[in-house]
């Protein structure tokens, strides 16, 4: 992926010329290039550039108040023609700095060193993104606990403890292995706080912990009878099979033809 970056100086051949040294380079896009400050911070905000080349002295507000005006900062080569920028611009978090004139050499030099920041960046921030969405992934597969209400209050319900869920008109009912909860819930929203791995919704009253499953019969119709651990015994309808199926074909077996 190309390096985008954007050019900012209020002389126009300053412009010029860097725009010319990196389109040399085939790893960088220049998605834009403006004059002055105020130009520069909607250019940044909207561009989203990777790198900008930002020249100091600029009318009425300059590269250090581009930089204040910022909350998300792009990687930063300050370009100047006064050396005594330079600890200003490491001051201001700026990568490096070019002092004009340059040379050909010294542009480049600060060019690599650039980009490999910013894909050093990118690296980083992709893999605090992949470690964000593997944590919300893990909490929403393996939710540690059911919050309900019941009877006016709040009870934490660890989700291993729960063995099936029963409508009950505008109720459902959670059964534990020695309480049953009454909660004013539809099944539907309820199903949803759940992981879906492990809680299927096998008929249109009955949501069942997949863990405390210890058999599937076949009946008439098409549907099987589903037979818990302490011998509950629970209707498997067609219209929802399909997520036993789903646990089923992982375990490389099918259901049992129905009589």
């Amino acid at each position: 992926m190309a390096t985008r970056v954007l050019i900012v100086d209020d002389e126009p051949l300053a412009r010029e010329r860097l725009r010319f040294l990196l389109r040399t380079d085939p790893e960088v896009e220049v998605v834009g290039e403006c004059g002055n400050g105020k130009s520069a911070i909607q250019d940044i905000r909207r561009l989203k550039p990777a790198l900008v080349f930002l020249d100091v002295e600029m009318p009425e507000l300059d590269g250090f108040g581009v930089l204040r005006a910022l909350n998300e900062l792009p990687t930063i080569v300050f370009v100047t023609a006064h050396q005594h920028y330079a600890i200003p611009a490491f001051e201001a978090r700026a990568l490096d700095y070019l002092l004009k004139p340059f040379s050909k050499t010294r542009f480049f030099d600060v060019l690599a060193r650039a980009k490999a920041h910013v894909e050093r960046n990118m690296e980083d921030g992709n893999r605090q993104l992949k470690e964000v969405l593997n944590q919300l992934l893990t909490e929403r597969q393996q939710p540690e606990l059911l919050i309900i209400k019941s009877e006016g209050r709040l009870i934490f319900l660890k989700t291993f403890e729960v063995r099936w869920i029963e409508a009950e008109k505008d109720y459902v009912k959670v059964h534990l292995a020695k309480t049953t909860h009454l909660v004013r819930e539809t099944m539907s929203n309820i199903q949803r706080r759940l992981d879906p791995d492990t809680f299927m919704r096998i008929h249109r009253s009955a949501i069942v912990n997949a863990k405390y499953i210890r058999e599937i019969q076949p009946l008439l119709g098409g549907h099987h009878n589903v037979v818990l651990y302490d011998e509950q015994e629970l209707t498997l309808s067609r219209r929802y099979r399909a997520a036993i199926d789903r646990l089923l074909r992982k375990n490389r077996i099918a259901l049992p033809r129905s009589v």
